[in-house]
């Protein structure tokens, strides 16, 4: 009889057990995930999304200082389909300093944040944001473009977490005449923060920033973004590997310094390896800031194994003003493939269009050489 007992114990413990993982992930925290009206602040513990569920980000879902969000491989996350334009810039994802997030993605299962709509498009909702607490040349408290979330300290090893395997799309609402979403902001992020595999598509303004920091990134696929591809300001101390940008409305890359003040230190010094830009075939795309916007006072960038196709404007570099970009030219600070970039003749050179730029396979998890 009380072997009998004990076994149905134990067969009740296995289907609780059972039942227990099949529910909503553990969480420490007290905020409550609702699948239908995904949004609030996280203001404390852990929060982990489910990974079965489709959510509907309804506003602005903000991990606090201190908080950590989880998205585990395989989770997709979609914005309100009812959103008008109004309401579409109160829908994003953003990290404060002090939080962490983790997007767990994999080759196989990547995350998804993307339109709800059944005909998306850009602009229909915001993007996501990161702040941390490492160098920014415009001040230690900075505030986001977007969401008003300071940035920015003396901690270039500072940790936001990890992004791999992120697929966004549909981002960049405007906020304002002056303010849009991008498609993935880094604001002060430091070099303990893991990023890697992100596909940044249809951004109503650039598809992937950094605002200072130290942040390094690997294998960055940009396709049609309505403001700049890529782009990084403000003092942004790393090393981007890997990317293939194709749709290119404004600039390919567009590297620069500091808005008020081009040698502000400390200055941009941007490595960027293995790069490939398509202008793309749609009329619209016409690359008007050409591949590489070299901008108020441009900072330090080198360019290895840049590739510039030959449907983008015949000019290479739209070089602006200023004391600061003399400065960097003069002292070979724009270096591209191993010369000193300079403005003589400014058309796309054949130590561009000889190289191969970034390597494609690394993006066939996007499926978007298949299509």
């Amino acid at each position: 009889m009380k072997k009998s007992i004990l076994a149905i114990l134990t067969v009740a413990s296995i289907i609780f057990t059972s039942c227990s993982n099949d529910s909503t992930p553990d969480t420490t925290s007290s905020f409550e995930v609702v699948v239908n009206d995904l949004k609030g602040n996280i203001t404390e513990g852990t929060v982990t999304l489910d990974a079965n569920e489709t959510y509907t980000l309804t506003g602005g879902l903000v991990v606090k200082s201190g908080a950590t969000l989880i998205i585990p491989a395989g989770t997709t996350i979609k914005s309100d389909p009812t959103a008008d334009s109004e309401k579409a810039k109160t829908i994003y994802v953003a990290v404060e300093r002090g939080a962490k997030i983790y997007i767990n993605g994999t080759s196989t299962k990547p995350v998804v944040m993307t339109s709800g709509k059944a005909s998306p498009a850009q602009s229909d909702w915001g993007g996501l944001i990161i702040c941390g607490d490492a160098k920014v040349n415009t001040g230690d408290n900075g505030s986001s473009e977007v969401g008003n979330l300071l940035y920015g300290g003396n901690n270039n090893a500072d940790n936001s977490g990890s992004i791999t395997y992120l697929k966004i799309a549909y981002t960049g609402s405007k906020f304002d005449s002056s303010k849009e979403y991008n498609g993935v902001s880094f604001f002060g992020v430091g070099s303990g923060t893991v990023v890697n595999n992100i596909f940044a598509f249809e951004s109503g303004d650039d598809g992937i920033e950094f605002f200072g920091g130290a942040v390094n990134a690997s294998n960055l696929l940009i396709v049609n973004s309505y403001d700049d591809s890529l782009d990084f300001a403000d003092g942004y101390q790393g090393t981007i590997s890997n990317v293939y940008i194709s749709g290119v409305t404004a600039a390919g890359v567009e590297g620069s310094n500091n808005a008020a003040n081009d040698i502000k230190e400390p200055m941009t010094n941007a490595k960027i390896n293995n790069i490939s830009i398509y202008k793309g075939a749609d009329a619209k795309f016409t690359a008007s800031e050409k591949a590489i916007n070299f901008k108020e006072g441009g900072g330090i960038q080198t360019y290895t194994n840049l590739y510039v196709h030959s449907d983008m404007p015949a000019d290479f570099a739209k070089i602006n003003s200023g004391t600061g970009i003399a400065a960097r030219i003069a002292a070979g600070d724009f270096k591209v493939n191993g010369i000193n970039f300079v403005t003589a003749t400014n058309t796309i050179p054949t130590y561009v269009t000889n190289q191969t730029g970034a390597n494609t396979s690394a993006f066939a998890w996007t499926n978007y050489f298949n299509n």
